[in-house]
């Protein structure tokens, strides 16, 4: 489909019908509702207005509250303001559930990048057998993440579900009394969610989503090029990391990462069970009906008789299937053969595991917990904390006996590291091997860190023999993306960790940061890191005969590796390994990219056709030439210059908590991990997490982590007489093309007025004038080089669901900058009152809605 009916198509389907709805929403009958919504819609002009004029939010509320309202005291503006922004959470609800419902017909879901599509282009270049070869060793695997950026309750997630299907059906009665019900829902979470209550969140998704999802992909690979997969090598799989993730976290232990396992395998017998039960209802065949009868059974007492000993296997359940496809075929002239063939290929994606349970630490745990055990067990002498990594690699590769008794680790923090790697043997029993099978070092800054990991596998009664674990290392920062391809080939050169390796089928998994990278060095520079990286580990595991696979620590904003991501695989070379896609789905990731099953097919189709494409249809060797490199290379050069100037500013950080509501993250109850590493009351950079840097920048709407540098970078290029050469790599290099896309899509977001009134403050004015003018700067240099005269020109769809989003929440924005004002007054004032706790509360129920609202920056 065009850009114009596409737009057309979203016009319709999701902007008349918002305005139809809204008003709808607007005039139910609840408590003072109706006025409400008219002084939104009033209030939502006031802003628009005021800051034309170059009014402050403050100036912009407190004119509108004395024109429009009879209000007076404290209390009552605060009453009047916090129903607004509930108002108008619920506005972005209705308008998440239209853009939902709207999905198949605003996308091709025929079109490029789909499943369908690719097989034609297969079958058209005759290609059918380089495609088999392919999908002998090509998957990709989406792994879940309970990082604190979505703001909806699992109830409001619902809502948004049911919401979708009403509309999509025309139902206006059920519509009616969804909107109703979401008028009523509470959006605000009272407590924090416990790492469990994450996980069961995201197993809601698996069981929805992805579990029928993943059935129809594989399904029609199958029945077009039948033979194409393989068991042993699902082309979709899933990863889980609340209950098993505890980098920061230390509300996450091995007695929450045993429940979590136990969740997901119950989630996935549950799935099957169900199934079965369907299955039942047309297979009632002689014979048939038997064999599914005692697959049911043995289901159902795995699943609801209480101390039932457990003993199915995966291989028991896919042998009870292939009898009955047998029976099928041959019995019953493959009547409903197709529906028992879509079980058997659940099964074989999704075993007893459902998704694979990473476990992620910190370098810095692992070190300490060494150094206790030094100090109180002799498996490692007294002077180890003083050895050299050398020696310390030495010992570590050599102990052959497991620690013991562990109780004289007194930190819960270290004693869980060796309980958690004993929960990890019992649930590869339990759900398989794929269960729980790698261990991922945050902070990875050499070789030493991963050899820590294998000495306290061993000290916890793994032989290096039986040792079925993969230990990958995350690399984050700029300095540690670029020191990557040499600690990697410390490990390689390793006789004892190549042995491992080799154990393992000669596969290293190598994880790679985008948020820290960002938050580091900005984001041109974090991103050509990660390429860099990515082209020299490439390098260097083939010359050890290694496998290489890369898994991407993406976040949902450009600015944290988001963006337009298929584009970013679609766009690497023959000089970067691809044998699979892995990446985190984080936030608001998962619900607006795979928050139907529809969505959840396109994406992980576009994802797919990403891998695949490249590698068969195009004659496409390197994604970039050496010129096209050493350009690169420059422009990161010279934004990194750029940004770490502004990084360096004495009051970059200090503007940054003066201006946004960088303090309250920890107090919003939307994540069980804590806002920054480490227990300093005091916010540093290096400690403060990439999600609450990107956040408060965002809602600043200045967004400084998405674009900053490139401007500066691209007026370089153009002074040293590189434009022509700029143009040209943007047209060829769909890499570059696609950063530019991102970096627009962040710039598209910003809204300078709203913090205008800052450009003359005695202290803050210098670094807000700053970063407008590298705004500036950028998206004059950016539509230069696109040849647009405004930013995402070339995503219609995307632009105008984003300039409707940043529309809706106006207003919220407005509110959330006056009450950060109001609480710098009073703290200012040394007034000490309870309304600045309540102001406080505001600035934090305003974020909800904001970062809601920018879920189209996955």
């Amino acid at each position: 489909m065009s850009n114009n009916v596409n737009l057309q198509t979203f016009k319709n389907l999701v902007g008349i019908k918002f305005q139809l709805y809204n008003s709808l929403f607007s005039s139910l009958p609840f408590h003072r509702i109706e006025k409400t919504g008219i002084l939104v819609s009033l209030l939502l002009i006031n802003c628009e207005e005021g800051y034309k004029k170059k009014q402050s939010p403050v100036e912009i509320i407190e004119d509108f509250l004395k024109k429009q309202t009879t209000v007076s005291s404290e209390q009552e503006k605060l009453d009047i303001l916090f129903r607004f922004v509930q108002y108008i959470e619920r506005q972005v609800v209705l308008f998440d559930a239209l853009e939902d419902a709207a999905f198949k017909e605003i996308h091709d879901m025929s079109g490029k990048g789909t499943l369908k599509n690719l097989a034609v282009a297969v079958e058209q270049q005759h290609r059918e057998e380089a495609l088999k070869e392919k999908l002998k060793d090509f998957n990709i695997q989406l792994v879940l993440t309970a990082h604190p950026t979505q703001f909806y309750r699992g109830a409001v997630l619902g809502i948004i579900h049911d919401l979708s299907s009403a509309i999509n059906t025309n139902n206006e009665h059920q519509i009616y009394s969804y909107l109703q019900q979401l008028g009523r829902t509470p959006f605000f979470q009272q407590q924090k969610p416990t790492p469990y209550d994450e996980a069961v969140s995201l197993i809601w998704y698996l069981e929805n989503i992805f579990y029928p999802a993943t059935g129809r992909i594989v399904a029609f690979l199958k029945n077009r090029f039948p033979d194409s997969l393989e068991e042993q090598n699902p082309i979709v799989r899933m990863g889980f990391w609340p209950g098993g993730d505890r980098d920061g976290n230390p509300f996450v232990n091995a007695s929450i990462t045993m429940d979590v396992a136990d969740a997901l395998r119950g989630s996935i017998l549950k799935s099957y069970y169900l199934d079965v039960r369907k299955l039942k209802r047309r297979l009632t065949f002689k014979g048939v009906d038997v064999a599914l009868n005692q697959l049911e059974k043995k289901l159902y007492e795995h699943l609801f008789i209480p101390g039932h000993c457990f003993d199915i296997t995966k291989e028991e359940i896919l042998n009870s299937l292939r009898d009955i496809r047998h029976l099928l075929i041959y019995d019953h002239n493959n009547l409903f053969v197709s529906q028992i063939e879509l079980l058997i290929s659940k099964v074989e994606v999704f075993g007893l595991h459902f998704a694979t349970l990473d476990i992620r630490q910190d370098s810095s745990i692992h070190g300490k917990v060494l150094e206790t055990v030094a100090m109180q067990n002799d498996i490692l002498p007294v002077d180890y904390p003083s050895l050299s990594d050398t020696e310390k690699i030495r010992l570590l590769t050599n102990i052959n006996r497991p620690i013991g008794d562990t109780s004289f680790i007194k930190n819960d923090v270290q004693r869980d590291t060796f309980d958690v790697m004993a929960a990890i043997k019992e649930i590869q029993e339990k759900n398989g091997k794929a269960g729980c099978d790698r261990y991922i070092i945050s902070q990875c800054n050499s070789a030493l860190n991963a050899f820590e990991v294998f000495g306290l596998l061993l000290m916890s009664g793994w032989t290096k023999e039986d040792l079925s674990v993969d230990i990958v290392p995350l690399f984050e920062t700029v300095d540690d993306l670029q020191r990557a391809a040499e600690v990697m080939r410390e490990l390689y050169e390793h006789p004892v960790y190549y042995a491992h390796l080799e154990r393992r089928s000669r596969k290293q998994t190598i994880m790679l940061g985008f948020s820290d990278g960002t938050k580091d060095g900005g984001y041109l520079m974090a991103n050509w890191s990660i390429y860099k990286a990515k082209e020299s580990l490439t390098k260097i595991s083939k010359e050890y005969g290694i496998t290489v696979v890369f898994f991407d620590g993406r976040g949902g904003p450009p600015a944290r590796g988001g963006g337009k991501t298929h584009q970013f695989y679609a766009s690497m070379g023959k000089n970067i390994a691809n044998k699979e896609i892995q990446l985190t789905i984080q936030g608001q990731t998962v619900s607006s990219n795979f928050g139907t099953i529809d969505a959840a097919q396109y994406n992980i189709e576009q994802m797919l056709d990403a891998g695949i494409y490249n590698d068969l249809l195009t004659s496409n060797e390197s994604t970039l030439n050496d010129d096209e490199e050493a350009l690169l290379n420059s422009l990161a050069e010279e934004s990194y210059i750029s940004y770490i100037q502004l990084k360096e500013h004495p009051y970059f950080l200090e503007y940054l908590g003066h201006a946004s509501p960088l303090r309250f993250y920890s107090e919003t109850n939307i994540g069980s991990r804590p806002a920054k590493r480490g227990g300093s009351a005091k916010i540093n950079l290096k400690d403060l997490r990439a999600i609450p840097f990107v956040g408060a920048w965002s809602q600043l709407k200045q967004n400084v982590s998405g674009y900053y540098g490139l401007g500066t970078a691209l007026q370089q290029l153009e002074k040293q007489g590189k434009w022509s050469d700029l143009q040209l790599m943007y047209q060829r290099s769909l890499f570059f093309k696609t950063l530019i896309d991102n970096s627009e899509m962040a710039m598209e977001k910003c809204f300078f007025p709203l913090t205008a009134f800052l450009s003359s403050h005695n202290v803050y004015g210098e670094i807000w004038n700053k970063i407008y003018t590298e705004f500036e700067l950028t998206k004059q240099y950016v539509q230069k080089l696109s040849g647009n005269s405004e930013l995402m020109a070339d995503f219609p769809v995307d632009q105008l669901s984003i300039q409707m989003r940043e529309r809706i929440v106006l207003p919220l924005l407005t509110i959330q900058q006056y009450a950060i004002t109001r609480v710098r007054e009073l703290e200012e004032q040394l007034i000490s009152t309870p309304v600045k706790q309540t102001y406080e509360k505001l600035v934090m129920r305003c974020s909800f809605g904001i970062i809601n609202a920018g879920r189209n920056s996955a």
